[in-house]
């Protein structure tokens, strides 16, 4: 099992393989989404299917705890993922306590309302729109920890009680920039929202290269 390149995490695995149904986009209708570039240009096997192989081995003999993000390719929420393959996915999960398992979703109106305390359950909002709106599904979400991952950030400008309010619901923000081509967001709009995390005491984690652009070197995780 490789280490993933994902800052936040130390190990990635994908049971589900497949071309991933969202096609991601910017506010200028742009795909921003690196594993659909990656399909199509090593031409994968673009077929969706389960892949139940060594993989949950190789992370169970793991002696130390790690952090392992579930699903980085495609979307595990959608429905093309079939129950039994997410039944399968929670059921390894849940025997593995000693690792902390990270899943984030697009669509947090399917996700499971109950998750094992070894899970932190995130949704991914690139705007304040989006994230207004994920917040309704997120509150009955019921979760060790939750969080919203702010990237690529395009669109955030509401004020400051709105944003603290919305941030209250979670553990943990990440942030980060549009990359291939990389755009960042407006300073005083991370600015704010790194703000009302420290007024909450939610950990901030500030991806590169937003990080270096703005020079707020942030790599923070729940307790």
């Amino acid at each position: 099992m490789p280490k993933t390149r994902i800052p936040w995490a130390q190990y990635s695995i994908n049971p589900v393989k497949g071309l991933c149904p969202v096609d991601c986009k910017d506010t200028e209708g742009k795909p921003y989404c690196y594993a659909r570039k990656g399909y199509r240009r090593f031409k994968w096997n673009p077929e969706i299917r389960f892949e139940e192989i060594e993989m949950w081995w190789d992370i169970a003999i793991l002696c130390k705890g790690k952090r392992v993000f579930v699903g980085s390719t495609i979307e595990l929420f959608g429905d093309w993922v079939k129950p039994e393959w997410q039944q399968a996915i929670f059921r390894h999960v849940a025997r593995m306590t000693q690792h902390t398992f990270i899943f984030l979703t697009k669509m947090p109106q399917n996700l499971p309302r109950e998750w094992p305390d070894n899970c932190w359950v995130g949704v991914s909002t690139p705007n304040a729109s989006q994230a207004l709106k994920a917040r309704k599904h997120m509150v009955s979400v019921h979760a060790k920890v939750k969080f919203l991952s702010i990237e690529p950030m395009f669109d955030w400008g509401i004020g400051y009680p709105t944003i603290r309010g919305l941030l209250s619901s979670y553990q943990w923000v990440i942030l980060g920039s549009r990359t291939q081509p990389v755009r960042h967001p407006f300073e005083q709009e991370v600015r704010k929202i790194i703000e009302a995390a420290d007024d909450l005491k939610i950990p901030v984690f500030v991806k590169e290269p937003l990080a270096t652009h703005l020079n707020i070197h942030r790599e923070e995780y729940p307790k």
